[in-house]
């Protein structure tokens, strides 16, 4: 594709949020997009130094999937989601490439075709369901993901310690089976959790987000997972999980007014280093700045 053909801007901003998957027992399914994001710059200028492989598989599937002749680029980013702490950093950046590159080649693809080379390249689609579309999502496969606002005045709160913890490593530690009692239990909270969130009755979340399929499994590589949970949950918080694989822990707070002594009790019991931060919902998801 000739410069001429594309868009007359020479330079895109766009803002991805991070984002809280699994929320609990919705492995792989649920996700909330959150009021903490990074911006994702390109320019049409060659790079200064390579792509890292993330940006070259984003751009290549990109220029695959609209069919356009691949050109140069320079990228950067910044913003506030941590990498590899469980907040969707990865997609931040594969989403913000394949939308940079979208619009400056005047928007050939549609957002779901986006989002659905976005969850290819992720391997799953719990992380670029909300990212892309903002709010609480559902994800199922290559279906169109269901989506749902979430009230401005829901707090969540982020326990991030100082380590990382890689999502292929988390996925290693999950067992191969379950019990049908174990994913049964799961199937109900899960369900409870939906609806919550499709009918904005917030007061069903209680004791919803207990998992039994990865998070008894991961508790071995973030160890005070129960303990800042629990601390959270009697300092006022509806309830807690573990952000997509960690090492991130978000406790949901019913208010403002709450979120500040959640956060501090939750600090409490996490060790050095650690630091908590408060978001709202983010129910815009990636757009152009």
């Amino acid at each position: 594709m000739t410069l001429s053909r594309m868009k007359p801007s020479t330079s895109v901003t766009v803002f991805v949020p991070g984002t809280t998957a699994n929320v609990g027992p919705g492995f792989d399914s649920f996700g909330i997009a959150l009021g903490a994001a990074n911006k994702v710059t390109l320019s049409l200028k060659p790079p200064s130094l390579p792509h890292p492989s993330i940006v070259e598989e984003a751009a290549r599937s990109f220029f695959l999937g609209s069919g356009l002749t691949p050109f140069h680029f320079s990228w950067k980013i910044k913003g506030d989601v941590p990498q590899a702490r469980g907040l969707g950093s990865s997609v931040t950046v594969r989403l913000g490439i394949l939308m940079g590159l979208n619009a400056l080649t005047g928007h050939p693809l549609s957002r779901g075709g986006l989002f659905r080379l976005c969850a290819e390249l992720e391997g799953h689609p719990d992380n670029a369901a909300p990212a892309m579309f903002g709010g609480f999502t559902i994800a199922r496969g290559h279906h169109d993901p269901l989506r749902y606002a979430v009230s401005d005045g829901l707090r969540f709160v982020l326990l991030i310690p100082g380590f990382e913890v890689a999502t292929p490593d988390a996925r290693k530690v999950m067992p191969k089976s379950i019990r049908v009692s174990e994913s049964a239990a799961n199937a109900a909270d899960a369900a409870v959790i939906a609806a919550a969130f499709a009918t904005k009755r917030y007061e069903l979340l209680q004791g919803a987000f207990g998992d039994r399929l990865h998070q008894p499994y991961r508790a071995k590589l973030v160890p005070f997972l129960s303990d800042v949970i629990t601390a959270g949950e009697e300092s006022g918080a509806i309830g807690g999980w573990l952000s997509g694989s960690g090492s991130t822990i978000c406790c949901l707070a019913p208010d403002a007014g709450h979120a500040a002594r959640i956060a501090k009790a939750m600090k409490a019991k996490a060790p050095k280093g650690s630091r908590t931060i408060v978001v709202s919902a983010d129910n815009k998801g990636a757009r152009a700045v």
